[in-house]
């Protein structure tokens, strides 16, 4: 697989303060580890994710995961299509609150840009 950006987790700059074994998991095992494994690249693992948490309905984690697919090289029409893909799967509400979200991300990056 070729030379990937190294993944890295942002737990203890949240909650390192708070609840630091938390922020220690999220940085040493989910991205340190799990992120940064070969067997997949950091754009697949993104798609995953995005579509694991529009599966779920898990709005609330999905702002963030979208953008760090877009920086893993996942377009946005990619994603798009993907949500779109998970609702016939997932149930229209967890597709259409996702697809909510990645419409709010996209379209203020776009008036942003302008």
């Amino acid at each position: 697989m070729a030379e990937q950006p190294k993944q890295v987790g942002g737990g203890r700059n949240m909650f390192g303060d708070f609840a630091p074994k938390l922020a220690a998991l999220t940085d040493d095992v989910l991205f340190e580890d799990v992120w940064n494994r070969p067997e997949l690249s950091a754009r697949d693992r993104s798609l995953v994710t995005v579509a694991v948490l529009g599966a779920g309905g898990h709005t609330g984690q999905l702002e963030f995961h979208l953008g760090r697919a877009v920086e893993n090289g996942v377009t946005q029409e990619e994603l798009i299509e993907a949500i779109t893909h998970v609702t016939l799967y997932a149930g229209w509400p967890n597709g259409m609150a996702a697809m909510g979200v990645a419409k709010k991300l996209f379209t203020t990056e776009d008036q942003e840009k302008s």
